[in-house]
């Protein structure tokens, strides 16, 4: 399918008053090069949607104690200036920042959230011009390194006219992968509310060994861990070794978001509808599951309760980072309040939040370019129920 004017349905959303929601362009232009504005009393009266108030409202004091620290890889990501062509076929290509972690950094402090970035970037123009973005987003970059012998990661990446994704890496080796141990902000990280990753960084050492002890660090200071595994295969030396990798740390997570094709991968080719297959997935420790199914929207699991949750319908351009910005949004909702993980009713409430950051983000070219203010989410939660 071409991506200009097809209906993109973003998995992790509760249904809105109508059907659903179509919009062709965002209502607030989010610059990569500019930094979220700041919620006043407006923000907060419109964050109110029939009665609905997000976690984060009118709590200016939470901003030091809802601390999102992400870590993993930050790149840059070159996308087609054309729809619904093959990176071969591309007669252009936009540059962007992206690598999911950072990703969801930029998105959290857009929506007003508090986060910061762990990583690695090569000594290069590329590793500066990412950490000037992350200063300028309001993303704390104290945990950010940068490597004088290795390049900033570089990805190409497409949704060709037949639906499928299309990724070219290059990184080998890149700045990210040679994070050490003993280059971690350890004191960043035990003062996180939550520690944000995913399974790239697992790939390879020594940024192998750095992720498993910032992940004990922060589990042994009581921080919540939060995974999205965001299968890349390419990256990986095997399928067996990406299934193997990303499992080797899944009891350890307290929040994880999959996909139905990473359902449908991590079980060998089970089936990713069948409720039985997806509660193999979920550990004694596990306190949400979320399992995004695209256009069919998604479904979520905690030890109380599950259930099914419709998406909402964009116009999209473009959906790198569509994932991200919804992790983002449930994130910045969590930080603030971990009691959406015991009520179901805010739980979903929050999802609908999510969902609009994702939906917002792929009207728009590249990740960080276009991940959404909390006002421009806002806005079109509003419109949903006008």
């Amino acid at each position: 399918m071409a991506l200009h004017s097809t209906a993109f349905c973003f998995g992790g959303v509760v249904s809105l008053p109508r059907n659903s929601v179509s919009f062709s362009q965002r209502t607030v232009r989010a610059s990569a090069f500019s930094s979220p504005p700041p919620l006043g009393s407006s923000s907060i009266a419109r964050s109110n949607v029939q009665g609905k108030a997000f976690a984060g409202d009118a709590l200016p004091d939470t901003k030091e104690s809802s601390l999102v620290v992400c870590f993993g890889e930050m790149l840059i990501d070159f996308v087609p200036t054309s729809n619904g062509l093959s990176l071969a076929e591309a007669p252009a290509f936009k540059k962007a920042a992206g690598g999911a972690p950072a990703n969801v950094a930029v998105g959290i402090a857009r929506l007003g959230g508090s986060s910061a970035f762990i990583g690695k970037v090569g000594e290069d123009e590329f590793g500066y011009m990412l950490a000037d973005i992350l200063k300028e987003n309001n993303v704390n970059n104290e945990g950010m390194r940068f490597d004088p012998g290795a390049r900033t990661a570089l990805a190409f990446v497409t949704l060709r006219s037949d639906g499928e994704r299309e990724f070219m890496f290059y990184r080998n080796p890149s700045a990210d992968m040679l994070l050490q141990e003993a280059e971690l902000d350890f004191d960043l990280i035990r003062k996180a509310k939550i520690l944000h990753y995913g399974s790239i960084s697992l790939i390879t050492e020594p940024c192998k060994s750095a992720h498993i002890a910032a992940a004990k660090a922060a589990r042994d200071a009581g921080v919540v861990l939060s995974y999205d595994p965001n299968l890349r295969l390419p990256l990986w030396p095997s399928a067996k070794s990406a299934r193997e990798g990303i499992l080797s740390i899944w009891d350890t997570a307290d929040v994880i978001k999959i996909s139905e094709e990473e359902v449908s991968f991590l079980t060998e080719g089970e089936d990713p509808y069948d409720e039985n297959v997806v509660r193999k997935l979920y550990h004694p420790n596990l306190k949400l599951l979320l399992v995004t199914e695209g256009p069919d929207g998604c479904r979520y699991y905690t030890k109380e309760f599950s259930g099914r949750v419709k998406g909402m319908k964009v116009d999209a351009v473009d959906t790198t980072g569509a994932g991200d910005a919804f992790v983002a949004g449930i994130l910045s909702q969590l930080a603030v309040d971990l009691s959406l993980l015991q009520e179901e009713d805010k739980l979903r409430d929050a999802l609908v939040f999510a969902n609009a950051c994702g939906a917002l983000t792929v009207t728009e070219r590249g990740a960080i370019p276009a991940l959404p203010t909390r006002e421009s989410v806002l806005n079109v939660l509003l419109k949903s129920v006008a």
